[in-house]
């Protein structure tokens, strides 16, 4: 079965293309500083280092230590990784498989 978003539209799919046309970390730097203002990029790297750290299952307590993420940040990712659409769990997973950090 496949997954069927419901923000699916045609501006969503072509966003989504042209991330995947992207080959390298450079590439993305580049990309992602023009498409988003500082504080979008800030804000979904701390979203994405709270599900790490949450899948390492350290507390809430230790990651707002860590991310200086606020308790409802951390709130909201872990929503998503119990009940959301399981993207933060397909990358982790992949990162995991390919030993990245």
């Amino acid at each position: 079965m496949s997954y069927v978003s419901k923000l699916k539209n045609k501006e969503t799919d072509d966003l989504f293309k042209a991330i995947q046309l992207l080959e390298n970390e450079e590439e993305c730097y580049r990309f992602f500083e023009d498409i988003f203002t500082i504080k979008e990029l800030q804000a979904i790297s701390q979203r994405f280092q709270v599900a790490k750290l949450l899948s390492e299952k350290k507390t809430y307590n230790e990651i707002e230590e860590i991310t200086k993420a606020s308790t409802a940040t951390i709130s909201r990712v872990n929503r998503c990784l119990l009940y959301g659409a399981d993207g933060y769990k397909l990358v982790l997973e992949r990162m995991k498989e390919r030993n990245i950090d």
